[in-house]
Order: C-alpha cells, then structure tokens, then sequence
C-alpha cells in the first residue's frame, strides 16, 4: 500500500513549556513516509494541567497565542503541516482571522474546566461550526455528549483514539454518538479490535489514521491501520482521503 499522501491527524507540536519542536519530528514522519500531519498545540502551553483550580492570566493568554501561532509561522514557511487553533475559556474568537483548519478542543477529567456558561462559548462555537473547521474534541462523556447533542450539534467532531479517553468507544457507541453523520474518530493509541469494529459498524470512510505523537509513535500507530487488512481505496481513505475531505483542503496544506 503505496498511496501518494499519508496524513497524521493528530500530532502536538511545540517549543515552550512542551519542547516538541519541528524538527525532532520532521525525520519521525519522513521515514514512515508520513506526508503531512495536522498539528496541535500541546496542552502544556495552553494552560496549567496539574492545577484544577487554573485562573487564566494574561501571561497564560500569550503562551497560548505564541503556541498556536508557531503552527500557523511552520506553515507560512513551507512545512507540510495543517494548523489548529487550541481554544481555551478566553474563547478568542478572532483567532479564527487566522488561517487554521481545524480546533482542538481538550480537557481531561482531572483538569481545569471549560466555561461552557460563558456567552463567548456558544459564539465561538457557531462560527466554528459556520466555518465547518473540524474539531478534534477530547473532553468528559458527559461533557462530550453535550458538546455534540447541545453545544455544537452542527459542528464537524473528530473524536480522538475512538474514544478512549472520552468515556470509552462502547459508551459513546451506546449513546449513539458515533452514529451521527457529523462525528468521526482517529485511530491514535485505539486497538485494533476497536478499529475493525467501528468500521464494521460505521464505515471506513469516518475513521481517521492519527498518533497522537508524542504519546504514540507514527510508524507503530500507522501499521496498526495497514494489518486491518483494508483494500487500498479503504486504506487510503483512511490515511489521508478522509480528513482531507472534512478539511476541505484539496490535498494541499498551507
């Protein structure tokens, strides 16, 4: 299987609390033979994980322009990359100005909370939506169903490792999440039984190839997808036609 464009959906990259630099990942993708990737701010330069009572601070508003800014400068300068804007509860709506294709959206249950309450939520989220910028959401279950049923119900959901961190892929397939025609999941650290099974299920055209590098690596996470035994029109939609269909990019990064 030898198709002309591999694309990793989901990478962090960064250089300031997280030092995942561009290089220290380039020659990662390069001997899989990973074309291009769509690439995210890690969570660490966005806001204080470790601290469940985080109050943002103006210092935290510009890490976190610096670090979402860093994709979009590796773009402007030619590396196959496809930005993302990680939104946190400053909900910074003009950021969207800014050519990025899609959002992360992330919190872990342990971590401080999005403000979903906050009228800035609901209006960054339906110009998201009226963009049709894929959201890459990892969040609670409950918070997750309510994002898709009630916050965003028009937005496009990338929901990361078939679920696993967002409640688990057999809760969200007996919500009847994964049966909308507006949510899609990436492979990333997901077994392979999960996979077979979300495809058997929902189709091999809403199943995304991601490594969630660095907790995955490229090479191991992408031949998980090859011992699927999908033909190659399947295999390639899922290493690269599929998200270039929700990107709406045409193959070409920035």
């Amino acid at each position: 299987m030898c198709p002309s464009q591999v694309i990793d959906s989901h990478i962090h990259c960064g250089i300031q609390h997280s030092r995942l630099p561009i290089d220290d990942i380039r020659p990662l993708l390069l001997e899989e033979g990973i074309t291009s990737s769509c690439m995210f701010a890690p969570v660490e330069d966005i806001y204080d994980r470790y601290d469940r009572d985080f109050e943002d601070t103006a210092r935290w508003q510009q890490t976190r322009h610096r670090a979402n800014q860093y994709l979009l400068d590796l773009a402007d300068t030619g590396e196959s990359v496809f930005p993302y804007l990680f939104i946190w509860n400053d909900f910074a709506v003009e950021e969207l100005n800014h050519p990025y294709r899609g959002i992360k959206w992330h919190r872990h249950s342990n971590e401080p909370v999005y403000h979903y309450e906050d009228p800035r939520c609901r209006e960054i989220l339906e110009e998201i939506s009226r963009r049709q910028l894929p959201i890459v959401l990892e969040e609670s279950f409950d918070n997750t169903c309510n994002f898709i049923q009630n916050l965003a119900p028009d937005a496009i959901i990338i929901i990361p490792h078939l679920g696993g961190l967002n409640g688990g892929y057999r809760a969200l397939d007996e919500s009847g999440i994964w049966k909308r025609d507006n949510v899609f999941a990436d492979t990333a650290l997901a077994s392979s039984s999960e996979m077979r099974a979300f495809i058997n299920q929902y189709g091999v055209e809403k199943l995304l190839f991601g490594s969630d590098y660095p907790f995955g690596d490229p090479g191991g996470e992408l031949r998980k997808v090859q011992r699927l035994s999908l033909n190659n029109d399947e295999y390639e939609k899922v290493v690269a036609g599929n998200i270039l269909n929700l990107l709406g990019a045409g193959g070409t990064p920035l």
